[in-house]
């Protein structure tokens, strides 16, 4: 008989071939996302003392893995700040890209992890770089010593809206984005935005990508905040030189973060497979692997999100003029439309069965519904596929919305 306790650990049940015990437990995950502009500022005390879990004290150690980009730039900068303050930190610079995001990179990690010496509990490790960094640093802290704490450090916009806020790592394998991975949330992750004035434009619009995202299928006044705004705020590189400029990039930033925080928090392991939060995310693991190194990751996610605008359209999901203006956004930050790889009609129908297969064997393909909403589908059509795709390219980099309605109607009608 059962206990009253919600969970039983042990739990011991007699059948006729002999005993079973069944276990039950849950993981309490607690992690933090911490914003402080200048967080390597001698005076910033914020990585110090700025996360309770993780605190940094006088005479400690830490392994700092850096991409080597930010190394060049930024190395001085940091390894003043750790001397500072007494911190005895080795920096390890690791070049990152999504050309090298492969299991070597993070048997690198491992052995410098292990050359450290590192104490699993008390010595986090520290990632600082973009998206691609801070995937591999925490797969392989997940993976060392079956876990081992870590804290990321962002450069880049993808980092600070997306990579650095939930808890998936991973690595490519071979033509699989993302094929190798954990679910290992970092302690904490420190915001700050003073390294984007360093990006140049196309990855200032590869973070816009994300954003966008969380704009239609979430919040349609972030939409209206990246139309009236985005484009400015991206020339600024998010930071806000011009009162207006700081509160729209304050704004983007944080409501951003916030839509994304509420998805994750109910799912984070996606035990639901419905996730809004997968929009651009059906088509472009593919995209983005077969158009390599050609194309960003946000770039290809939006490319994604162009097809599944047409698609939607089609449907009668989204109006003409509201696809005029989701493709004109795009155009606005900086963002493409097409790729080239489009060009094989087969490229979308496989990338289309590789996600089923990712998603218990259904679609489960979220699509826009006016501007910030969404509904799942799971219904799509070959037909539909190439016709969407079709629009797209048809439509290029210049507005207006380049079909007639009648067009999107017979589309799905002759289905």
């Amino acid at each position: 008989m059962r206990s009253g306790t919600a969970f039983t650990q042990g739990l011991r049940q007699a059948v006729d071939n002999g005993p079973v015990w069944t276990v039950e437990a849950v993981r309490q995950v607690r992690y933090h996302v911490v914003s402080s502009d200048g967080l390597f500022a001698p005076d910033n005390t914020t990585l110090l003392n700025g996360c309770p879990e993780v605190p940094l004290r006088l005479g400690d150690r830490r392994l700092v893995v850096m991409d080597e980009n930010v190394d060049a730039l930024y190395g001085a900068t940091v390894r003043e700040y750790f001397a500072c303050h007494g911190i005895d930190a080795q920096v390890v610079p690791l070049r990152a890209d999504e050309a090298v995001k492969q299991w070597d990179a993070v048997t690198r990690v491992v052995d410098a992890m292990n050359d450290f010496g590192i104490d699993r509990r008390r010595e986090p490790v520290i990632a600082v770089g973009g998206g691609v960094l801070t995937d591999i640093v925490g797969f392989a802290a997940s993976l060392y010593r079956r876990g081992t704490p870590y804290i990321r450090i962002p450069t880049t916009l993808i980092g600070l809206v997306d990579a650095g806020v939930g808890v998936k790592t991973g690595v490519n394998y071979e033509l699989g984005k993302n094929r190798l991975g954990t679910y290992a949330p970092a302690a904490a992750t420190f915001l700050d935005r003073s390294f984007l004035r360093s990006l140049d434009l196309r990855h200032i619009s590869n973070g816009l990508a994300e954003i966008l995202k969380m704009a239609l299928i979430r919040s349609e006044d972030l939409f209206v905040l990246l139309e009236s705004c985005g484009a400015a705020v991206r020339a600024d590189r998010f930071q806000g030189t011009t009162d207006e400029l700081a509160a729209a990039a304050d704004t983007i930033v944080a409501e951003s973060i916030h839509l994304m925080l509420e998805e994750l928090q109910p799912n984070l392991w996606e035990s639901s497979l419905e996730r809004c939060v997968d929009y651009g995310h059906t088509f472009s693991p593919t995209i983005e692997m077969h158009a390599l190194p050609e194309l960003l990751h946000g770039e290809a996610v939006v490319v994604d999100m162009a097809l599944t605008t047409a698609l939607s359209a089609l449907r009668g999901y989204v109006s003409e003029t509201q696809a005029d203006r989701i493709y004109s956004v795009i155009h606005s930050l900086g963002l493409p439309l097409w790729n080239e790889v489009l060009d094989d009609p087969a490229l979308l129908e496989n990338a289309l069965e590789d996600t089923v297969r990712h998603r218990d064997g259904r679609q489960r393909l979220p699509l826009p519904v006016g501007i910030g909403r969404h509904r799942f589908v799971d219904d799509l059509t070959p037909t539909e596929l190439r016709e969407a795709a079709r629009l797209v390219r048809g439509y290029g980099q210049q507005p207006p919305f380049g079909f007639p309605l009648e067009t999107c109607v017979s589309a799905r009608v002759g289905m």
